[in-house]
């Protein structure tokens, strides 16, 4: 991964695409990632008055989020290759394209079964926008600038979240639900002029193959996984149903490790898994998110059931996890320099872990300014540790194998989120029963956080097997040089 593109289609730079930085082109990139983060989080603000609009219940509403959701299950594996086949430029341009054109047909949706056609077509767009954006990142930006670039990267992707409730509650206020969607407009055309203007079109040469088969078991693995966790977590449906297609998805999956072994080029290939580095972000990476996905479940519940605050006070009060996030894209590539990727993944995973658990221990006699100091640093050092993650995963992936590594990648990432929401609702179901509780009370909030920090706390130890010199080339750090073994001084005698 030198930076340098593989091949590049003829000719190699066309006269209006310009060279652009590492910087501008990682926010090109993360114009995409704002959008559709911006995107979720205002819909999930509008539900209840789009199911007025649509005069449905407001559980029922659920299906719009979800269809997106499955969407991005089945197309996020095939993001990889169909880069390859019809370049990165041109696959990132056209995702934005779609994602743009979903959302007008969102905005003039009649009912609610038109709204989640058109959610899936948003949903095939977002599934190729975030892997394809990062991988055009990757490609085009050297080694020893993929921490800064991936600092910027997230920069407008961390904003996202942070818009989205104000934003929603805006336009669902003082305008039309509609807006909701027509706001993704601007933002994607702008951004379709600057990949066109700045970002070189590149692809790999030789045959690419596709794998119809593996597609069909990985998408149904996936749909039925993340469907049964959605249903389980949410406990929308009966439990026979969830269960059924947690056992349905998890048999495709068998069938689909099996048949990726024979098969040259597969959607999802478990050969990356020989990378160490590779290995080692994907399961500690994993481990982590299952916490990190609960935290927006878990919080913001305790504070309205447990607290007695407002949804509007929560959002509040959660803000802070994202600001500090925030705060942290501006200082990774100094903390990483300063103490490399190994330690980085161990101490600051640890100390990010046990803020987690200590969210155990809030109640509402604390001192407001002591929660907020709280999920600040907090939400600083689990995104400093995700920001290792995200990038040590590269750092040994060979180019041809690139495209394949964010597709592998950005698949166990979302899988991961849905299972950490899922964990943490079955934790509190189960404390809830348990404790004889009519609802969820603030110790049974305790025994989710705990449970989840329990399972993330399992990312450092298997972090340390990382070897410390790891990364070097990206993060800039390098340990001294051990003295050989000759030249150590001897102890005197006598």
């Amino acid at each position: 991964m030198s930076g340098l593109p593989a091949s590049r289609s003829a000719p190699a730079r066309t006269a209006l695409t310009r060279r652009a930085s590492p910087r501008v082109t990682a926010l090109i990139v993360a114009s995409a990632l704002f959008m559709e983060q911006l995107d979720g989080t205002v819909l999930a603000t509008a539900l209840p008055t789009m199911a007025r609009y649509f005069r449905v219940d407001p559980l029922h509403m659920n299906v719009a989020l979800t269809s997106y959701l499955l969407s991005l299950a089945v197309f996020i594996p095939v993001s990889g290759k169909a880069a390859d086949r019809f370049g990165a430029r041109s696959v990132f341009r056209a995702a934005i394209g779609l994602f743009v054109a979903g959302s007008l047909l969102c905005a003039q949706s009649p009912s609610l079964a038109f709204l989640v056609g058109a959610r899936i077509l948003q949903g095939i767009g977002g599934a190729m926008m975030v892997p394809v954006g990062r991988l055009v990142l990757l490609r085009t930006v050297k080694k020893s600038e993929l921490v800064t670039a991936m600092a910027w990267l997230m920069i407008p992707a961390t904003i996202g979240p942070i818009l989205g409730p104000p934003v929603g509650g805006f336009i669902v206020t003082y305008l039309d639900w509609r807006w909701i969607f027509y706001i993704n407009v601007p933002i994607g055309l702008v951004g379709m002029v600057l990949v066109t203007l700045f970002i070189e079109e590149l692809r790999e040469p030789g045959r690419i193959r596709f794998d119809p088969v593996g597609l069909v078991l990985s998408a149904v693995a996936l749909c039925c996984l993340m469907f049964g966790l959605e249903l389980a977590s949410r406990g929308v449906g009966s439990r026979s149903l969830a269960g059924g297609l947690v056992v349905i998805g998890a048999i495709c999956a068998v069938l689909y490790r099996r048949h990726a072994r024979h098969h040259p080029q597969p959607v999802l290939d478990f050969r990356l898994m020989r990378i160490p580095t590779f290995r080692l972000s994907v399961f500690a990476g994993t481990l982590s998110r299952i916490g990190v996905g609960a935290l927006p479940f878990l919080l913001p519940m305790m504070l309205q059931l447990g607290f007695g605050v407002s949804a509007a006070q929560s959002g509040l009060i959660t803000f802070s996890s994202s600001a500090g996030s925030l705060l942290m894209r501006l200082t990774a590539p100094a903390f990483l320099r300063r103490l490399g990727f190994r330690s980085v993944m161990v101490w600051i995973g640890l100390i990010a872990t046990l803020l987690l658990a200590s969210n155990a221990a809030l109640r509402p006699s604390w001192p407001m300014v002591t929660i907020y100091a709280l999920l600040l640093v907090g939400g600083f050092f689990q995104s400093l540790q995700f920001m290792a993650y995200n990038t040590i995963a590269y750092a040994d992936v060979p180019r041809l194998k690139m495209s394949a590594a964010t597709s592998f990648y950005t698949t166990f990432q979302q899988l991961s989120l849905t299972l950490g929401i899922a964990v943490s609702a079955a934790t509190l179901a189960a404390s809830e029963a348990l404790m004889g509780h009519a609802q969820p009370m603030l110790s049974d909030f305790s025994v989710a956080f705990l449970m989840v920090a329990g399972v993330a706390m399992l990312a450092p130890a298997v972090s340390s097997r990382l070897k410390p010199s790891a990364g070097e080339e990206l993060s800039g750090h390098h340990d001294p040089p051990e003295p050989p073994p000759g030249s150590r001084p001897q102890p005197t005698r006598g």
